[in-house]
């Protein structure tokens, strides 16, 4: 089978697009490889179809815990078998997925790269067949990108592990450094780096000054039409602006890490059917939902960095068709970016308490913990010791960057559901009505359930059984008790994984490269951004391009910058026509009323500081018959 034929097959597409059939030929044939597409440039297709024809297993290492699942399935619909792991899994959950790993019945296994840190994991997949290492959202593994995460580094174990396998590093923002690091981090051998242009000339990069961000946010959606998502930065906001915007006629709903899977789902299904036109979200939305019609992408707070900004206005305009991405700033933004700067590096002896303070309420005495996952309720943490929660967040990710731990924040789980009895052990055993009526509803409505963990949605079961939520709740832990089936309750539990033993915080070294340079790093982010927001000499997308290392072919013609400039030169233009115009009556005039006719010396006199315009002018007006000349003299034509 060809790539194009597996396209076909599996995706219904008739031919790829830019960039994705070379990389795929590049891994098929064994070479490392970095691919830089653009977000919704097809990344997934270029390592779903190598794995198709590949003979073994492509190991796909991704930060995007939350959207596993969506993944998987999207590969299951299509006759694909695939796997994943995560720690949100149970212990049954992981031992099954692994079984499937080392027999060869699986042909993707989507990894978090905090299971990397586990050394029995890292054992585990030692006894796979592995034909390829993919690493999604490569920029991770880079210090010197704006989302660094310390576990990815653990990744060239893999390549330790498998030294004769091809690595496909994907990313959709990365600036030449980070391009480097990647290479550099995978242990990659002479990568072939396939990059796709990041300009896209279907959206308009739109910059709105305004002081009243809802009433320009609420203009610019009620002058543009089609799916829309506006982000912000903080989940209150969220619920804020979409109750603004539902007051005023728009369809809207809001959306953040903090929903449970349910009502993400639900969120999620009623905007892309268009029930729901505007999705206000935390950056939380958009990884993975495919939807190619969005016409408007608003961002009513700053991004902190470009990569951010890109890929999230990037989420319009998918299907070619034109689109906007609005960025509405005020003067108090550029105050926020130093401040959210200070907020992301706290002083030094804060992060020595955090870590201090983290290891008391985790039940972790000194010297202990060592390899140990636990979970972690940082808002609870914050609570209890009185500690603000931003600061809390960024001395963990700085702990983490120092490696003495691993912040995994909020992985959200659903509700799943495997069948342990045989059937005839059903026909046996008696049950309650209420856990008759969940079972009846189970078999009747879910397929797989005798070979895997399959999802399920406890609402769903409400409708069908007639029971109240907690029937069905306790039906099933019912039914769990009876080793009838197994039931897993849907969650959201951040997890703290010990990379070294409990130490005491005198002893707590944060690096200069976890610290100084990464502030320096991050700065440098926070200005670009700011110059994007606030520069308006250059062209937004040229400006933009540059950042990301690549030569634009001129200006884009369609920012507001641009799109200022053309219309002054318009402006200036009708301007001169209107005084050439001026000039020309003014001459005909003059020789009218000398009996028409008037030396031209006479008549260039009267423009001492437009005298090259009336030159122009008399050449003008003798070329249309309007004057003639005899010597010296200008004359009127009848």
């Amino acid at each position: 089978m060809t790539p194009l034929e597996a396209l076909k097959q599996y995706w219904g597409y008739d031919s790829f697009r830019p960039r994705q059939l070379e990389i795929i030929n590049s891994v098929l044939s064994g070479a490392d490889t970095i691919g830089l597409l653009p977000t919704g440039g097809g990344k997934s297709i270029t390592f779903q179809v190598p794995a198709l024809l590949a003979d073994g297993l492509t190991l796909v290492v991704t930060p995007l815990i939350s959207l596993m699942k969506d993944q998987v399935d999207n590969l299951r619909s299509r006759n694909i078998d695939a796997v994943y792991f995560q720690s949100g899994l149970s212990r049954a959950e992981l031992h099954l997925a692994g079984d499937k790993c080392r027999l060869g019945k699986v042909k993707l296994a989507y990894v978090s790269p905090e299971k990397l840190l586990q050394k029995f994991f890292i054992q585990e997949i030692a006894s796979w067949h592995v034909s390829m290492i993919v690493v999604d959202e490569a920029h991770c593994i880079s210090q010197w990108g704006y989302d660094f995460r310390p576990s990815y580094l653990k990744i060239c174990q893999l390549r330790k592990r498998f030294p004769g396998v091809p690595v496909l590093a994907l990313t959709a923002s990365a600036t030449p450094p980070v391009v480097a690091d990647i290479a550099d981090k995978l242990l990659m051998k002479a990568p072939a780096i396939y990059a796709g242009s990041f300009s896209r000339d279907n959206i308009s990069f739109i910059v709105r000054y305004e002081e009243h961000k809802e009433g320009m946010m609420l203009k610019v959606l009620a002058n543009t039409y089609g799916s829309a998502i506006v982000y912000v930065r903080s989940r209150r906001r969220c619920h804020e602006l979409a109750d603004v915007l539902t007051a005023h006629g728009i369809a809207a709903d809001f959306y953040h890490a903090g929903l449970a899977p349910e009502d993400k789902a639900q969120k999620q299904d009623l905007w892309k059917s268009g029930a729901v036109r505007v999705m206000v979200a935390t950056n939380a939305f958009g990884m993975g939902i495919d939807k190619s019609d969005v016409r408007v992408v608003v961002h009513y707070d700053l991004p902190g960095s470009l990569e951010e900004y890109y890929q999230e206005a990037g989420r319009a305009g998918r299907d070619g068709l034109p689109a906007f991405a609005v960025l509405i700033v005020s003067r108090t933004d550029k105050g926020l970016l130093t401040r959210r700067l200070n907020e992301a590096f706290p002083p030094k002896d804060f992060i020595r308490h955090c870590y201090d303070m983290v290891g008391s309420y985790l039940g972790v005495a000194d010297g202990e913990g060592y390899d140990r996952l636990f979970e972690f309720n940082t808002e609870e943490f914050c609570h209890r010791f009185n500690m603000p929660l931003r600061m809390v967040r960024n001395a963990l990710g700085i702990l983490a960057r120092s490696n003495y731990i691993e912040y995994i924040d909020e992985v959200a789980t659903h509700s799943r559901v495997m069948m342990l009895a045989d059937k005839r052990e059903l026909y046996s055993t008696a049950l309650n009505d209420d856990c008759e009526s969940v079972l009846y509803a189970l078999m009747r409505n879910y397929t797989g359930l005798y070979s895997d963990y399959i999802t399920i949605d406890e609402l769903y079961l409400t409708r069908c059984t007639g029971l109240s939520s907690e029937r069905v709740y306790q039906a099933l832990l019912t039914l769990t008790r009876m080793h009838i089936l197994h039931y897993i309750p849907h969650r959201r539990t951040p997890y703290i994984y010990y990379i070294t033993s409990r130490e005491e915080p005198r002893h707590i070294k944060i690096s200069r490269e976890a610290y100084e340079l990464q502030r320096e790093r991050t700065e440098r982010r926070l200005y670009a951004m700011r110059d994007f927001a606030y520069d308006t000499s250059r062209c937004r997308v040229s400006l933009m391009l540059q950042y990301f290392g690549e030569t634009p072919a001129g200006d884009c013609g369609k920012c507001d910058v641009c799109r200022n400039r053309i219309a002054s030169q318009k402006a200036r233009s009708a301007d001169a026509d209107r005084r050439f115009a001026h000039i020309e009556q003014h001459i005909l005039r003059l020789v009218a009323e000398r009996g028409g006719a008037r030396p031209i010396d006479d008549i260039l006199t009267q423009f001492q500081s437009e005298r090259q315009a009336a030159i122009d002018a008399i050449r003008g007006l003798m070329d249309c018959g309007k004057l003639s000349r005899s010597g010296d003299m200008l004359l009127r034509c009848k």
